[in-house]
Parts: C-alpha cells; sequence; structure tokens
C-alpha cells in the first residue's frame, strides 16, 4: 500500500506506535530518564500559565486580565467592537472563559485599548451581565 507524503516507513510507524503504547495506556510518562519528562510550572510562573484568567474586581485581576486581553488581542485589533475583538479572540483559541465574558458587553460599544475593555468586561461582571 502507497502511503503517500508519509515521512517514516511502515516499520518506524509501528514501531513509534509500540512506544507510545505504555503512555497511552498508563496516562503518566513511563520513561526512565527524567530529562523526557515536561517540565512543571514554577511557582513564581505567572497566573495566565496556570490556566484562563477570570474578570475580578480586585487591582491585580483586573491588571492580569488586560495582560490577558492585551497579548491575545494584540495593538491591531483596536479600536473595535465586541463582536470584531470576539472573532479574533476564536481565531487565536483564546480561553472559552475571556470569549464568554465579551459576549456580555454591549454590541454598540467600542473599545479602543485593553485596559478600556478589560475595565468594561469587570463592570459588566458587576452588574450581572445585562446587555444594552
Amino acid at each position: 500500500m502507497q502511503r503517500g507524503s508519509d515521512r517514516l516507513s511502515v516499520h518506524r510507524d509501528d514501531e513509534m506506535k509500540h512506544e507510545l503504547q505504555g503512555l497511552l495506556r498508563s496516562g503518566h510518562p513511563t520513561r526512565t530518564e527524567e530529562w523526557h519528562d515536561p517540565e512543571p510550572t514554577a511557582d513564581d510562573d505567572p497566573e495566565v500559565a496556570g490556566g484562563p484568567v477570570t474578570p475580578s474586581d480586585s487591582p491585580a485581576r483586573i491588571e492580569a486580565l488586560r495582560f490577558e486581553l492585551g497579548r491575545i488581542l494584540g495593538r491591531t485589533s483596536f479600536p473595535a467592537r465586541p463582536r470584531e475583538l470576539i472573532g479574533v479572540l476564536r481565531e487565536k483559541h483564546a480561553p472559552d472563559v475571556l470569549v464568554e465574558s465579551l459576549e456580555r458587553l454591549p454590541r454598540n460599544a467600542r473599545y479602543g485599548t485593553a485596559h478600556e475593555l478589560a475595565e468594561a468586561v469587570v463592570r459588566v461582571g458587576e452588574r450581572g451581565g445585562e446587555r444594552r
């Protein structure tokens, strides 16, 4: 059987499947060499590395939300309306929590920076997400 664009031979492909079989069945690394395993997150890693940032009214959380929105959206996304920003977030595979928080924003609003957007997300979250 012709395999077309495969980089590996059939034998090497089967060999790799056999090597991964232990990992797939056990759910944890099975190698004895520790240097093969991925490093765990450090204690001082930013919170965004450990999971999605959620809107909150504390200044540190607003700053983290602004940072995360700015990191994903960049400068070229602004000024824009929520629908346009949601499209960019979805294209860049942003966490669903961020996308859902923008879906609660008023549709006619326009945001010039990530900071304005973060403040609006927090304000709407405090009011319970009512739409205008």
